[in-house]
């Protein structure tokens, strides 16, 4: 895969966002006017504690939720003027998602599980599509193996693979070490920066500061607003990463 340039253009652009959910009188606000900027080929991590609205705001910006105020533009278009059928098309060929419970199908092997976004598309190479991203993530001697074979670790790597697939504009990542040992933790990021130089945007959702020192910037959430954002200095990055795919 070749080298994006980075743009300064913004793939991502949000601003007085809203979300309040509705228990019949109930009203619970959880975005309460959000901004964000995120430009083309950026990598940052969202944290905040429990409750904070962290995972809403991506579930938003990746067409799992809809807000309830406010305006969203992905790639220059206003999201609010898509149709159902054209948020599922942008969700399946220009998102990628990566979650913390991996979600594999416990009986399809490694291969059948990173073609799974496939299914609903005519792809006459999808198999070598699916090898390819496998070896990007340095499982290509998985291929034919079941999850209930592979390590937590390889597990993630899968789902990563799977998330790639279509070569998505952004990949957004859900606590996606959370399940995983410090090595394994340390190979998925390891893996989210190497993607990040090859220019896709990644957007992390993280409770842990070691691991969102992998971004370039992080961003701080609390009560369904920005409290603050900072650029990473001093941000991690394994030299010896390719060993660690070993």
């Amino acid at each position: 895969m070749a080298t994006k340039k980075k743009s300064e253009e913004h793939i991502i652009e949000i601003n007085n966002l809203k979300k309040t959910y509705y228990t019949g009188d109930v009203e619970t606000p959880v975005l309460r006017g959000l901004d964000l900027k995120v430009k083309d080929g950026e990598f940052i991590a969202i944290m905040g504690p429990s409750g904070s609205g962290k995972s809403t705001l991506m579930h938003i910006m990746g067409f799992l939720d809809k807000p309830t105020g406010g305006s969203y533009h992905f790639e220059g278009v206003d999201v609010s003027e898509l149709s159902d059928d054209d948020l599922a098309l942008v969700r399946r060929e220009r998102i990628g998602f990566v979650f913390q419970a991996f979600f594999l199908l416990p009986r399809a092997t490694v291969i059948e599980n990173v073609m799974l976004p496939l299914l609903y598309q005519k792809h006459s190479h999808g198999h070598d599509m699916a090898k390819k991203a496998l070896d990007s993530v340095g499982l290509s001697h998985r291929l034919d193996y079941l999850p209930t074979s592979l390590s937590g670790g390889e597990k993630q790597r899968t789902a990563i693979a799977r998330a790639l697939i279509n070569a998505p504009s952004v990949i957004f990542a859900d606590e996606p070490t959370g399940n995983l040992d410090s090595k394994s933790g340390k190979q998925v990021m390891n893996i989210f920066q190497k993607l990040n130089e090859k220019g896709h945007t990644i957007i992390l959702v993280t409770h842990e500061k070691t691991t969102a020192q992998h971004a370039e910037r992080i961003i701080h959430i609390r009560d369904g607003l920005i409290e603050s954002e900072e650029k990473v200095k001093g941000r991690i990055n394994y030299s010896d990463g390719d060993e660690l795919l070993k």
